[in-house]
């Protein structure tokens, strides 16, 4: 049973920058394209950022280009992003998700596995 363990969220103020971080488990890691999704209040889930299985395609969501950078480590099962210049539009509840192909895609309903979500607020 695969599982993904965000962490990393927080309380910070605006222009802040947080990194998040998802650690994966069984699953190859390396197989999958990892990405993060987000869920603000009253709104639907929006596309963040993807990696495909190697680091040398991404590709992000166009509120986060130029803020948001998205990285893996495979040696340690393990995904981040780095969000920089955060504003307050950013506040909700990011998700990490795995997709079993090697494909980009902003679609979440294409991912096979998610984690529980890491809330991160930012304050004006």
């Amino acid at each position: 049973q695969a599982h993904l363990i965000e962490s990393g969220g927080g309380l910070v103020q605006a222009g802040a920058s947080l990194r998040l971080s998802c650690a994966a488990s069984g699953l190859p890691f390396s197989d999958y394209t990892m990405a993060w999704f987000r869920r603000a209040p009253g709104k639907e889930r929006e596309f963040v950022a993807a990696i495909g299985r190697s680091e040398e395609f991404t590709t992000y969501g166009a509120s986060v280009k130029g803020r948001f950078s998205i990285s893996r480590e495979n040696a340690k099962n393990t995904v981040h992003l780095q969000m920089d210049n955060l504003n307050p539009e950013d506040t909700a509840v990011y998700f990490c998700a795995a997709r079993g192909s090697m494909y980009l895609d902003p679609r979440p309903i294409l991912y096979d596995y998610w984690g529980q979500g890491t809330q991160v607020t930012v304050s004006s």
